[in-house]
């Protein structure tokens, strides 16, 4: 198998109260094992088992859909899992920071814009905070799509992603994705968010 699912740092239920365990466990294990299989059957046979997701992900215009979705699930989540931590929450310290000001003028407005592009992606997707060439910019994409894709309409590399697929709230928070967002701040662990923007 070219891809494998990564484990976890933290167990299941680290990020509760603003992510509970069930909902970890099943995202974990299904949807992003789900993902991986899948990927891997896609590109099964092909020059693609040698090349990097991130490889894959630039040309993706150029495979089936099956690896742009699927593919891009495995890399969502790789990354959704990497910048969450029991110890998270707060505010991005340093070079992060200072860049969050210049480019969105504060934290505070970086974190509407933010919640703004999460809560208003209609359907399933995602919301990113993205690196171009060293301007931050706050986008987001449909169902497993992400910055690093060659359709994307906002390309760079993303450094902070939020899963607002309802398979990743829904369990705890029904149809009030707003509240997920507003607990997902808690839970962020800026400091590889900052290694990802170095």
């Amino acid at each position: 198998m070219a891809f494998k699912l990564p484990d976890l740092s933290y167990d299941y239920n680290a990020l509760e109260p603003s992510i509970d365990a069930r909902t970890m466990e099943i995202h974990h294990t299904k949807h992003h094992t789900g993902y991986t299989n899948n990927l891997n059957n896609a590109i099964k046979d092909s020059a693609l088992e040698n090349l990097s997701i991130e490889y894959i992900l630039k040309d993706i215009s150029k495979y089936s859909v099956a690896v742009r979705n699927n593919g891009g699930g495995f890399f969502n989540h790789k990354l959704f899992w990497e910048i969450m931590s029991p110890n998270g929450g707060g505010k991005p310290k340093g070079d992060l920071l200072d860049n969050i000001n210049r480019d969105f003028g504060s934290f505070e407005t970086f974190k509407d814009l933010f919640n703004k592009a999460a809560t208003t992606r209609f359907g399933s997707g995602w919301a990113w905070l993205v690196n171009q060439n060293g301007k931050l910019v706050v986008s987001s994409t449909p169902n497993q799509d992400n910055p690093l894709m060659d359709v994307a309409e906002v390309k760079g590399t993303p450094i902070l992603g939020l899963d607002v697929w309802e398979h990743a709230y829904y369990l705890k928070y029904q149809n009030k994705r707003p509240e997920y967002i507003d607990a997902f701040w808690n839970v962020i662990d800026w400091d590889q968010v900052a290694k990802r923007f170095v």
